[in-house]
């Protein structure tokens, strides 16, 4: 048993929230004049409330490819999709609604959800680049909970435009910020939609 699937328990599933319950919590939190984490500051709810948003648009405008679907559907082992999240996270409100709506498509992937900050001990074993980088979405067997693979935080092209932006002696956060939902918006979700297509097909 790998250390990933020791540290994965049933109890971590039992106690991560479906899509719905997710979107519910981070509503809630906005109410609150709160985020999700321990800062609240007005920055992070803020980012938090324009996540809301782009969720909400993304819930109603992403649409699958048919060859994306029809794999979807052909799906025969059951999996977990576990992604660890945060609702000021502008690259978890970009592609986790995608994943939700992939995992729609059919009963073999149930999609679960865990905020990192509660769970860095799972966050540690899957590091981009030695940071604690999310959304992670952690693919695993339901059965028996073992990992099959993992993706994020970032589909390829979004994360050679950050990588290259925190290389620049001028990096500046809210900039990148700005041209990576620039990204997200011209990519129209298709890279994330493939690369995790791809990740089905390898296991």
């Amino acid at each position: 048993m790998t250390k990933q699937t020791e540290i994965i328990t049933k109890e971590t599933i039992a106690q991560s929230m479906d899509y719905e319950q997710y979107r519910t919590f981070i509503a809630e939190r906005l109410e609150n004049n709160q985020s999700t984490g321990t800062n609240h500051s007005e920055m992070m709810v803020g980012y938090t409330d324009l996540n809301e948003k782009r969720m909400k648009r993304l819930d109603k405008t992403v649409k699958l490819t048919p060859e994306i679907s029809a794999t979807l559907q052909n799906i025969k082992t059951p999996l977990i999709w576990l992604v660890l999240t945060e609702g000021w996270c502008g690259d978890a409100a970009q592609t986790v609604p995608i994943m939700a709506k992939m995992a729609a498509e059919t009963p073999n992937i149930d999609l679960q959800l865990i905020f990192r900050d509660e769970n860095l001990a799972i966050m540690d074993e899957f590091l981009t680049n030695g940071g604690r980088s999310i959304p992670k979405l952690i693919v695993l067997n339901k059965e028996t909970l073992e990992v099959l693979g993992s993706w994020g935080p970032r589909p390829v092209g979004a994360q050679e435009l950050f990588s290259n932006a925190k290389n620049s002696p001028d990096f500046n956060y809210p900039d990148v910020q700005k041209a990576l939902q620039l990204w997200y918006a011209k990519d129209k979700t298709l890279g994330t939609q493939k690369e995790l297509i791809e990740l089905i097909k390898a296991l």
